[in-house]
């Protein structure tokens, strides 16, 4: 229930191609922990895991308390983030996840294509462990010009800078 909870916040009601669809890559997105490497990011994982809170009030359903204290997934942080980046900016929780999906160059990666995990487990591995250019090329956020290197920066100041460099600041 929860899997299709967090689905249903993501789901592209724009898709000219509907039948075109996501469900193994978001949950090779939910079976991979977030690990929070930069100060601040804690705050990232946190909301991910926050997610859940929500969801148990949303649905009414019991709280599990072993559940609500695993790791936060890539799919939860990714998810959480994208209703912070909405709160920001006025675009669409919805639009901003699957920017952030197309930035880390999964898009290809659909049910039609037969995605497994070893097929994203580079691109999940470079982004999870900062393995990315230090413009954030591999990332969430591909800077032109970076002022910093972005493998140490938050991810909260990437998605500032990146507002920044792609001249979308509200």
């Amino acid at each position: 229930m929860y899997f299709n909870w967090l689905c249903a916040k993501v789901i592209r009601l724009d898709n000219p191609t509907p039948t075109l669809r996501y469900d193994r890559l978001l949950r090779i997105l939910h079976s991979t922990e977030f690990v929070w490497l930069v100060s601040g990011d804690d705050n990232r994982a946190e909301d991910g895991s926050d997610l859940r809170r929500d969801f148990l009030l949303e649905a009414g359903a019991p709280d599990h308390p072993d559940w609500r204290a695993l790791p936060c997934s890539v799919f939860e942080m990714l998810v959480a983030f994208s209703k912070r980046a909405e709160f920001a900016t006025d675009v669409p929780h919805a639009q901003w996840f699957w920017e952030f999906i197309d930035n880390l160059g999964l898009r290809e990666f659909n049910d039609a294509s037969g995605v497994q995990p070893e097929d994203v487990a580079d691109i999940l591995y470079t982004f999870v462990w900062r393995q990315y250019g230090d413009n954030g090329v591999g990332g969430l956020f591909p800077l032109e010009g970076p002022h910093h290197d972005q493998r140490a920066v938050e991810v909260w100041y990437q998605f500032c800078a990146y507002l920044t460099d792609q001249d979308r600041m509200p």
